[in-house]
């Protein structure tokens, strides 16, 4: 009769069973996207137990006496062949631990996406997708109260990702009419904290290149930010029509 296997034994073989399904329900997730029953943690790890099952079986099925002789041998006990060779048996668990349920995952994942004009970007949300590569430029923000505020978003500006809430730190701040339009940056400014539930709507306004009179390309027919350079910021002109589109468009005309 077989000798029973200790506690560390039966851990090692709890998750050589368990974590072929893991690993493909994690790169399933992935590949796919979140559907709603990745809400429910008792559903998730049912999957991942089913999957794990399937692919034990399969292993049996087609390497079971050689994998066996590396799990447990009759004469010297459990996982002594996998001392043995400990290289192979790396090189074994991690080919069918990893590599196989990682491919079989992602082959059903695309398998089920032909066809399909939707794609999937598991970039969490709207908010870390904007400044992932946001490029220097103007902020203003509409408050919920109706007051403009804005400034410059630079390389000492910082954004919330997530899971953590919304907001918005401003390296610079700068004064932003009733209207929304820029003006001037304020002296001395420490930068602005700007909470995204305080917040209706963001604006971005970007800044055009500098040319090498030091100003930018086409100065007169871009949307002005204001009189003053800071931190790079080009001064540039605005006419009444521009001040009039956004005022237009903080008020929903």
């Amino acid at each position: 009769m077989p000798h029973a296997p200790t506690t560390v034994t039966q851990v090692v073989i709890l998750v050589l069973l368990v974590l072929p399904g893991v690993t493909y329900q994690f790169v399933r997730e992935r590949a796919r996207g979140p559907v709603p029953g990745h809400r429910d943690l008792g559903e998730r790890i049912l999957r991942a137990v089913t999957a794990g099952i399937a692919l034990d079986t399969l292993y049996i099925l087609f390497a079971g006496p050689w994998l066996v002789r590396l799990v447990y041998d009759r004469r010297r006990g459990w996982l002594t062949g996998a001392a043995d060779n400990p290289r192979i048996a790396a090189l074994v668990a991690t080919t069918l631990l990893i590599v196989v349920p990682a491919t079989a995952a992602w082959i059903a994942s695309w398998l089920s996406s032909r066809g399909s004009r939707s794609t999937y970007d598991p970039t969490p949300t709207a908010w870390d997708k904007v400044f992932q590569r946001r490029s220097h430029c103007l902020v203003r923000a509409r408050m919920k109260s109706g007051l403009w505020v804005g400034g410059y978003y630079g390389e000492r500006s910082y954004t919330s990702g997530y899971p953590e809430a919304a907001d918005l730190y401003l390296q610079t701040t700068w004064c932003v009419s009733s209207a929304g339009r820029f003006e001037d940056p304020l002296p001395h400014s420490g930068g602005i904290y700007i909470r995204m539930d305080d917040v209706e709507f963001l604006d971005f306004v970007e800044v055009p290149p500098r040319t090498e009179e030091g100003d930018t390309a086409d100065a007169r027919d871009t949307t002005a930010v204001g009189p003053q350079r800071e931190e790079g910021v080009p001064a540039r002109r605005e006419s009444a029509r521009a001040d009039a589109g956004s005022a237009d468009a903080a008020s929903g005309r």
